[in-house]
């Protein structure tokens, strides 16, 4: 089995000299834990190589060196590096994720290369794609590309995991092609972030946006499931662990011991960006020594930052203002043998990153906003068993596994300020209890467990999905039920109103039958090895009057009355008579969520949401069953959910029950139950596995076969109508 991997960024830095390309492997922790797995997995690479190759004769000799290690490059050219890359994902999706919706500078030609430059990324798949392949997409570079897959190659097993912060729906919405990137996501089968409240952000905006229907953590599109769940990413903690045994590390450590000896030190490492929190970083390590006058002298702030798109006039503002910053911090508080902030603009080889880890007294990791965090957690790994303590950003998505940390508000200088302090007075113990107990959880979700449980969690939704597509209604089916329904003498054919045999109308009377339905009724009821029973939730006067000519019996309010040989019975005489107390909390709640409505039936009451807000609709389905619980149990009701329906019921009776009924009045040979609800589960669950059940829409737990679009129904039910006109 072969795992495609494709990113904005091979894991290579590929470089020219003399002529000659030469690649070297890349140190990242995507590259490290995705080149980590086990089990013989065959791995390839997809992504642009880092540098702009024009000539063919270059592009050749790239793809040599390339090949050697099955990595696959995408060439962009300079205006679309900086369309795609520079303008795209750095000036709109970069702040837009990250809340700072100021620096948006958006520009529609940067979109089209967007999509173009996805696509090019299409077009590499698809040339090595092979049968059984896993393809797994990494960020925000790629949004697209799960959708362009899964249109090309619709059985295609598809991840996408998302690496930076997915923004609220509030937020998420300012951008234009909000709709489109969220179709392109839902193209993969699981799509996974850091945390759930990323997580959480992801499925509202799928279903205020696109109205998707969501299930908990699974959304259901075309027919397909797409899981969404956490997968906190984990580093090498190994390697991090036991960095200080290595020679080189070692000896670097001593030297910098000897270099900030009677300091605490405290490190911050970071690349420019205005996310990262530096400023504010500043200000409250200069509240810390202006409050506590006693650090002076004994602490030192080791402030290191990587250069990065330092052109960009926002960035090179950011460089311009920590200058500013530290040297007016440093010219206030520096004294002939102390210097408050030791200031590096430049990258540190990783063994003397590592050796700054486990040396440091205190890491300040205090970003505004950022997907994980890898940073916090390699400090933990590296400080093997020596004192230290890590104070971290809440705003981090590594502060929700990281609960040791001294966690704080990344806009509070104070707090900043306060946590600074505190970490230099933390007792030893203290300090090594709390690295314990971090170094414990990060050595068990460690990056290769991240990447085995997304791939172990890819594949149960794949076969989920392949379980779905081998459950839709194909001709070859359609012609099977034909034939069992042309050689049997006796029929049951159960079929739900509203979604089946009527489209979903936004008022529900508008939903009258038409005259195909009518006709197709008839020709079915009045064949006399048919019992053709219209099963629904609505009341029994609307039946009647839409359908009661009909050759048909009519179950109404879902089996709470039946009319049979032109007579209705029921459960209940007379219309049941609502207490005030039930009444006033479903007034209430329908005149809190706009568009909602209230159905009295004569046996049921019901709150109709179809027309209302996704996510309010949400809420106050939750909050109207939450009150209404008691209250019915008090007084021996049923409450039950529909498609977009909350139902009180003075009795338990429901499709599964009425279907039971009509099984045991008499033996059928050939038994079809059509519905497009939940309520028709109950139906589904209740027939014998021989049972022709069938679910319209994309997605049924119990029914054998799923239709598709309310569309298909008629031309089902025609194609009875004809196999049983023909056997006769």
């Amino acid at each position: 089995m072969r795992l495609i991997i494709i990113a904005n960024r091979l894991p290579v830095k590929l470089s020219r000299t003399d002529g000659r390309f030469v690649s070297k492997r890349s140190e990242g922790g995507l590259a490290t834990g995705l080149a980590s797995l086990k089990g013989g997995l065959e791995t390839h690479w997809i992504g642009w190589p880092g540098l702009c190759v024009e000539e063919e004769a270059d592009r050749a000799q790239v793809n040599d060196v390339l090949a050697k290690q099955d990595f696959h490059p995408v060439y962009l050219s300079n205006k679309q590096i900086e369309d795609y890359y520079e303008s795209f994902c750095n000036n709109i999706i970069w702040p837009l994720c990250h809340y700072f919706f100021t620096y948006i500078q958006y520009d529609k030609k940067m979109w089209t290369c967007y999509r173009e430059v996805n696509e090019l990324f299409l077009e590499e798949t698809l040339r090595i794609i092979q049968p059984g392949d896993r393809v797994w997409i990494q960020d925000y570079h790629l949004m697209l590309l799960p959708g362009l897959l899964r249109e090309a190659m619709p059985d295609l097993c598809i991840g996408y995991f998302h690496h930076i912060p997915f923004p609220s729906f509030e937020l998420f919405r300012v951008l234009p092609e909000r709709a489109e990137v969220l179709q392109g996501l839902l193209g993969a089968d699981l799509v996974g972030f850091h945390t759930h409240d990323y997580m959480r952000h992801f499925i509202s905006a799928a279903y205020r946006v696109l109205r998707s229907d969501c299930d908990l953590d699974e959304i259901h599109t075309d027919g397909r499931l797409v899981q969404v769940n956490t997968f906190p990413m984990g580093i090498s903690f190994q390697q991090f662990y036991d960095a200080i045994l290595r020679a080189p590390v070692r000896e670097l450590a001593e030297i910098l011991r000897r270099k900030y000896k009677n300091l605490k030190v405290v490190l911050s490492v970071d690349r420019l960006d205005y996310s990262k929190g530096i400023l504010l970083r500043l200000k409250g390590f200069e509240l810390a020594l202006e409050t506590h006058p006693e650090l002076r002298g004994r602490v030192s702030l080791l402030m290191l930052v990587v250069p990065s798109r330092d052109t960009v006039p926002e960035y090179a503002d950011l460089k311009k203002k920590i200058d500013e910053t530290i040297g007016s911090l440093n010219g206030r508080y520096s004294t002939l043998t102390w210097t408050p902030v030791r200031y590096y603009y430049r990258s540190f080889s990783q063994d003397r990153l590592l050796a700054l880890y486990h040396i440091a007294d205190i890491a300040l990791v205090t970003p505004l906003r950022d997907g994980m965090n890898l940073v916090a957690k390699e400090f933990v790994a590296a400080k093997r068993d020596v004192p230290g303590v890590l104070i971290l950003s809440d705003r981090a998505g590594a502060a929700v596994e990281l609960t040791d940390a001294l966690l704080v508000n990344p806009n509070s200088a104070e707090e900043i300020c306060s946590a600074i302090f505190t970490a230099v007075n933390m007792p030893e113990d203290d300090q090594l209890l709390r690295l314990r107990r971090m170094q414990a959880l990060l050595a068990h979700q460690n990056v290769d467990k991240w990447a085995a449980d997304y791939l172990d969690a890819l594949d149960r939704i794949h076969e989920r999905n392949k379980t779905l597509r081998e459950s839709r209604m194909s001709v070859n089916h359609v012609r099977e039920i034909q034939k069992h329904y042309a050689q049997s003498d006796r029929r049951l054919l159960i079929l739900d109103y509203d979604g089946t045999l009527s489209k979903l109308c936004k008022q529900p009377e508008e939903a009258v039958p038409t005259d195909k339905v009518r006709s197709l009724l008839a020709r079915l009821g009045s064949d006399p090895r048919n019992t053709v029973v219209i099963c629904s939730g609505r009341d029994r006067d609307t039946l009647d009057h839409w359908l009661g000519d009909l050759p048909v019996e009519l179950t109404a309010e879902h089996g709470a009355f039946i009319k049979e040989h032109g007579t209705w019975k029921g459960i209940y005489d007379e219309t049941v008579v609502w207490s005030d107390d039930i009444l006033a909390v479903m007034t209430r709640i329908a005149d809190q969520t706009l568009g909602s409505r209230i159905e009295k039936k004569r046996t049921s009451l019901v709150w109709h949401y179809r027309n209302c807000d996704a996510w309010l609709a949400d809420l106050r389905e939750k909050q109207l069953i939450h009150t209404l619980m008691p209250l019915c149990a008090q007084q021996n009701l049923f409450i039950t959910r529909g498609n977009k329906v909350v139902e009180i019921k003075a009795t338990n009776a429901n499709k599964g029950t009425e279907a039971l009924r009509l099984l045991a009045k008499e033996a059928y040979s050939f038994v079809l139950a059509i519905g497009d609800d939940l309520t028709d589960e109950d139906m589904f669950r209740s027939l014998p596995p021989e049972a022709i059940t069938v679910r319209v829409g994309d997605f049924s737990p119990n029914a054998r076969y799923v239709l598709g679009p309310q569309t298909k129904v008629l031309p089902l039910l025609d194609a009875l109508v004809e196999a049983g006109q023909g056997e006769q």
